[in-house]
């Protein structure tokens, strides 16, 4: 009961929770702060979460306010990123079992305008399509997760187009051209300069095909789960890389090493292992129960043609029972003595970056803002990152009483139980008229242009 009239009073909890980041939207005036509160609870409540929606729900709000607070106000995004991260940190205890997840996402948009819009790879739709695409950092246990950093990726036709850049209001110090990759690596060492604590980092193939960042992270001492790709090389010896020798004392010394042992590609490799060597394990985090999937693990060796050094790690190849032919290829650094159940265990919590996702795009509009410049782009990410932490404090504050709470469970008490514009017919029927203004407004000023330029 006592656990019931908290899930009631989730509003009070809400205000309170936002006001622990009042000190970072101060910018002169308490009108910053009070739109700060405005836009996330408009994430809760719209249905769509553009500035006009949030404002027909929102009391005391305004599109046109909501809108100057998001691109011109001048408050930072970082601090409030980092301030999030340090929350969701502290909802768990220590970096036992937990992971920070990397991976993208990709969130489609017309016209050419928008700050890293191009022609590129949306993972979500399957298929490359004019889209943004961010770099996101999840930290987590299980299905205990939330998003704690986003960097936005711009292509070449942006970093090679300064006049562009200017326009979208790229900070000089982002406008050099960095891959996904390097991307990557700056939000996990950024994540340890703010004493984040985490027991690895887990990313998809794109990330484990990268070589320069599994290196990166493993002389930087993290531990990493890096799916790869299936024509990934290994050496299942030492390739033991070597200076050939001048021949008859003549010319230059060589600098590039070379190897006499033979590469074979994962898939090739897990194709010449007997049925025998396939492991049964059982995990028990999985979305719907325990899953129960088969095994191979060796320890390989890695080696890049000219470098001086091979790494030995491990090799987790997966596949499920029900589909079998669908088969997931790893490394890790872990250290040698990790078993295999933990491996296999920290291999499949990357699953949970793709729920966070859902959650954050259907409860709490990540992927719905109106956003044209950079700064825009990263306070949204920022105000949607403290959406979400409330959501994860919730579920875990509830757990015990309300173990199934989801997050769209706290979304629908949220925008059921906040004070909400949209009380009687007439104030939806006033909206509904002003929508048609707005609409109207709009149909006349393309008709002048259209008649403009048809003139000339």
């Amino acid at each position: 009961m006592q656990d019931d009239k908290a899930l009631f009073s989730l509003c009070q909890s809400l205000d309170s929770f936002i006001g622990t980041f009042q000190n970072l939207f101060r910018s002169g005036n308490h009108n910053v702060f009070k739109q700060a509160g405005h836009y996330i609870k408009g994430l809760f409540q719209a249905d769509k979460r553009n500035m006009e929606r949030m404002a027909e729900v929102v009391p005391d709000s305004d599109d046109q306010a909501l809108q100057n607070f998001l691109t011109h106000s001048s408050w930072v995004a970082r601090p409030v990123m980092d301030r999030a991260a340090l929350a969701v940190d502290q909802c768990f205890e220590g970096a036992e079992g937990i992971a920070l997840i990397i991976d993208e996402s990709g969130f489609a948009k017309s016209g050419k305008h928008s700050v890293g819009v191009a022609r590129q790879w949306n993972g979500r739709l399957g298929k490359v399509d004019n889209c943004q695409v961010g770099v996101f950092g999840a930290l987590g246990k299980g299905d205990r997760v939330a998003l704690i950093d986003a960097r936005l990726y711009l292509p070449h036709a942006w970093t090679d187009d300064a006049e562009r850049c200017e326009k979208a209001d790229v900070p000089r110090d982002c406008r050099s051209y960095r891959t996904k990759p390097e991307l990557a690596l700056e939000i996990v060492r950024h994540a340890r300069s703010l004493g984040v604590r985490f027991d690895w980092v887990g990313f998809d193939g794109l990330y484990g095909n990268a070589p320069h960042l599994l290196r990166a992270l493993d002389a930087d001492g993290e531990r990493f789960m890096a799916d790869v790709h299936k024509d990934q090389q290994i050496y299942v010896d030492d390739p033991q890389p070597y200076l050939p020798e001048r021949k008859q004392g003549k010319g230059r010394s060589a600098t590039r090493y070379q190897s006499q042992a033979q590469a074979i590609q994962v898939q090739a490799w897990a194709s010449q292992q007997p049925e025998s060597a396939w492991q049964r394990l059982t995990l028990r985090d999985a979305c719907r129960g325990s899953l129960t999937i088969e095994v191979l693990h060796q320890r390989v060796w890695l080696w890049e043609a000219g470098s001086d050094t091979a790494y030995q790690w491990h090799l987790l190849v997966r596949r499920e029972l029900d589909s079998p032919n669908e088969i997931k290829y790893s490394l890790s650094n872990a250290p040698a003595q990790t078993t295999v159940s933990t491996l296999a265990h920290q291999q499949a919590q990357r699953y949970w970056i793709e729920r966070a996702f859902q959650d954050h795009k259907s409860h709490i509009g990540l992927a719905h803002y109106q956003a044209r410049k950079w700064q825009s782009w990263h306070r949204h990410m920022a105000l949607a990152m403290i959406a979400g932490l409330f959501m994860l404090q919730q579920r875990m504050t509830h757990e015990e009483s309300y173990p199934l709470l989801s997050c769209y469970d706290i979304q629908i008490l949220l925008a059921k139980s906040l004070p909400n514009k949209q009380t009687d017919f007439a104030v939806l029927l006033a909206q509904v008229k002003e929508r048609h203004r707005r609409r109207l407004s709009a149909i006349r000023s393309a008709s002048k242009k259209n008649e403009t330029v048809q003139n000339e």
